[in-house]
């Protein structure tokens, strides 16, 4: 049991050294206008984050949506062959969300504001 404890106690203070020393100290310019440092901050993380969403958020989904579009088609196809009747409603939606993800990086960012 003590030993049991002594590993608990060990791995509790190791836990935190490590986040003492990982962790970072915030400072407001100025008077400490902490508002300002955090607008300063967001300004130039919004560009970062613009040109991560538009580089790989925004494909992953296009690539996602493509694959679904044209396996969907595919299986309204042969549900098509089968019955007779071709079911539009799933690619439509389908088709629309990739149309709209397409062109979102566009305008999205004028209506967030970025």
């Amino acid at each position: 049991m003590k030993k049991r404890s002594s590993k608990i106690i060990t791995a509790l203070i190791f836990a935190v050294i490590a986040m003492t020393a990982m962790s970072l100290c915030a400072f407001a310019e100025g008077a400490g206008n902490v508002a300002g440092a955090i607008e300063n901050t967001w300004k130039t993380a919004s560009g970062q984050i613009k040109q991560v969403v538009n580089n790989v958020v925004f494909p992953i989904i296009d690539l996602i949506l493509a694959v679904f579009f044209f396996a969907k088609l595919g299986l309204a196809y042969f549900d098509y062959r089968k019955s007779g009747h071709f079911e539009w409603t799933a690619p439509a939606i389908l088709f629309a969300c990739l149309v709209f993800t397409l062109t979102a990086p566009l305008y999205i960012w004028t209506i967030v504001g970025i």
